[in-house]
């Protein structure tokens, strides 16, 4: 059986920004879905980050500074929790999709280091794997196709229903019906077993990223740097 037609556990996190190194999370959301498509799991989390949460982030997710406060749980314990539920599911072998998984598991990986806790790659023996990743697969098996690749326009050109975008839970849910869909119209990637396909990716975002290096090079920002590494980003010293 293809890895498309198995079970599938989507992860993502909304935070307060895009800086890896710097944000904090607000809302995590791990959920299973079974072959046919029906949710059989969902854990959610609503975190005080311990910082106030900026209102351009508040106007994606829909979760403000009080709100947070009041209702959110204590951070350290939570990011243990959502670590400890990750790499459950990776040490099951079952496929973590994560929408621009560089982003969301680096940042979960920078929060256990801010706690002291054990990272993902602590308790798994290594990098998180299998992962699969929509934006990476998406970007290698169409890298010519026009417009943006936002987990909405994912949606939108597979022809997925994304009810609630930037609810940790919906897009979760989406970003794994995405890749069911990518695994049945593109039997080169969808018939590759997990572990292949995870290798594969690490290839493909790679190539991807030296590609947009060059091209900031030549139009935008000659001194920018995009990171190749993937599922994760390495620790900076």
């Amino acid at each position: 059986m293809s890895w498309h037609q198995g079970t599938l556990v989507g992860f993502d996190l909304e935070t307060t920004g895009t800086d890896v190194e710097n944000d904090r999370i607000v809302t995590a959301a791990l959920v299973r879905l079974e072959p046919d498509g029906t949710v059989a799991e969902q854990r959610t989390w609503l975190l005080d980050p311990g910082v106030a949460i900026p209102e351009q982030a508040s106007a994606i997710h829909g979760i403000g500074t009080d709100h947070a406060r009041k209702h959110g749980a204590r951070a350290a314990s939570a990011v243990e929790e959502i670590a400890h539920a990750v790499a459950d599911v990776l040490r099951s072998g079952t496929p973590l999709v994560v929408m621009n998984a560089r982003y969301d598991l680096s940042l979960l990986d920078r929060e256990c280091r801010r706690y002291g806790l054990p990272s993902v790659e602590d308790r798994v023996g290594g990098a998180p794997s299998p992962v699969i990743d929509p934006l990476v697969i998406d970007k290698h098996v169409d890298k010519y196709r026009k417009g943006k690749r936002a987990l909405q326009a994912l949606c939108d050109h597979y022809g997925v229903t994304l009810d609630g975008a930037h609810d940790a839970s919906a897009d979760a849910v989406a970003a794994v019906r995405v890749v069911r869909r990518m695994g049945e119209r593109h039997r080169p990637v969808g018939t590759l077993p997990p572990t292949e396909l995870h290798a594969l990716q690490i290839r493909a975002a790679a190539e991807q990223s030296a590609s947009l290096q060059a091209y900031l090079r030549r139009t935008a920002d000659p001194a920018a740097v995009v990171e190749p590494s993937w599922p994760l980003i390495p620790r900076s010293r």
